[in-house]
């Protein structure tokens, strides 16, 4: 009797992990979506899955911008601005300005964070908004991507989809999403990219664009025009001024003439959990394998805690430990903010929040070690060259300036 209890319970068990299992992974893809309220000029109000133009979709996805002013140049002493102003590596990227009568270096930066980290987005003007993070801290932006000025798309519960052009929104705020969602506009690109460099698996963005599975890969084959949607496709290979493209029923097709499948793509992105986002260039492109019958590794809105400002040490190269509030290349302040770095010609993009250890190796590279112990040796980009207008520690006392040049170590709180 004891072992046909035992039966009982064990296939019970198996019946259960049946039922539930398939609304498990439904709830975890649907978490991924973009979420949120679009509010117009006349105070219409439509609620659903976002799409920002024709692009980002996830949480993890990037809005960029650029910052209209940088607050933190005011800090430097008059020979600290001499001293960069005058600094040809510098030369290029600084210019004079006269603020309140007196003569500052301005250098304004890019912002870029994810969707996950905003939480309201007031539209300004045509090309400017307010972006208000989770933590209440509020960025002026203005131009700089086509994040701005862009149509945005809605799966409204109650009307279906809608594309709103942006001198009609008003406000756009941003909630966790339903699990699971009602109504939306594909499932997820997920899978594994295969490089020179090594393979890549996470959320895949196709020539910066497609990501959804309702996405269509364009091109042509000798019989005339193709246009397949990526929910079809099990695997894209590069071959000569092409692609090989097989299809999940088996069937194989050789596509040319779109920037889809040949050298004009401009890249393909894989977002990674506790990592950040890659971009391979079509050079370093090998092949992609989706793996639709997996559940994508990706977070919900409510994961993305309250941005924090950039705490810890900098230690410079007379030995020398400055600790407190760190403003990284004169410009980042928040963790939610972003380090960009290449690693033989595949950029990294990484959220601070993500980084252990920046340690400068020389003019052209840096260490970057992260918090899942991955170590990364990075150049070419501005944060992780001679390029970095250096750091500024807000510890006991006045802002400390390290210049770049200067910098051994930074390690992150």
């Amino acid at each position: 009797m004891k072992k046909i209890y035992l039966l009982k319970h064990f296939f019970a068990l198996v019946l259960l992990s049946l039922i539930i299992e398939p609304v498990y992974l439904k709830a975890q893809s649907d978490e991924c979506y973009i979420y949120g309220k679009i509010t117009t000029v006349d105070k219409n109000n439509y609620t659903g899955e976002i799409r920002w133009g024709k692009e980002e979709a996830f949480w993890s996805d990037i809005f960029n911008s650029t910052k209209i002013s940088n607050k933190f140049i005011k800090y430097l002493s008059k020979t600290d601005q001499n001293y960069l102003e005058n600094d040809d590596n510098w030369f290029s990227i600084w210019s004079n300005k006269f603020i309140n009568n007196e003569h500052y270096i301005s250098h304004n930066h890019i912002f870029a964070c994810q969707f996950g980290d905003i939480k309201t987005i007031n539209i300004t003007g045509k090309e400017s908004v307010d972006l208000e993070l989770k933590n209440g801290e509020i960025f002026y932006l203005k131009g700089g991507s086509n994040d701005i000025g862009t149509k945005v798309r809605i799966f409204d519960n109650d009307i279906g989809e809608m594309v709103i052009k942006w001198s009609r929104i008003d406000k756009v705020e941003f909630f966790e999403t339903p699990n699971p969602l009602e109504n939306k506009y594909g499932e997820p690109l997920y899978g594994t990219v295969e490089t020179s460099n090594g393979s890549y698996t996470g959320l895949v963005q196709w020539d910066h664009d497609e990501r959804l599975s309702c996405d269509k890969l364009d091109g042509d084959n000798k019989d005339g025009e193709v246009s397949i949607t990526f929910g079809k496709i099990k695997s894209i290979a590069k071959d000569g001024r092409g692609s090989l493209v097989i299809l999940k029923t088996g069937s194989e097709m050789f596509l040319t003439g779109s920037n889809d499948v040949n050298s004009e793509n401009r890249g393909i992105i894989v977002t990674i959990p506790d990592l950040g986002r890659v971009d391979i260039k079509w050079r370093d492109f090998r092949k992609v394998i989706f793996n639709s019958g997996e559940t994508p590794m990706c977070s919900g809105y409510n994961s993305y805690e309250e941005p924090n400002i950039l705490r810890g040490s900098v230690i410079d190269i007379d030995d020398n430990s400055y600790s407190g509030q760190i403003i990284y290349d004169l410009d980042e302040s928040w963790d939610i903010e972003l380090l960009h770095g290449n690693l033989d010609d595949i950029e990294y993009i990484i959220p601070f929040r993500n980084i252990k250890k920046i340690t400068p190796k020389n003019y052209n590279y840096s260490k970057v070690e992260l918090k899942n112990g991955q170590k990364l040796l990075l150049g070419d980009k501005q944060d992780v060259t001679y390029k970095n207008d250096g750091i500024l520690v807000f510890g006991n006392e006045d802002p400390i300036f390290i210049p770049w040049e200067k910098v051994e170590e930074i390690v992150f709180k």
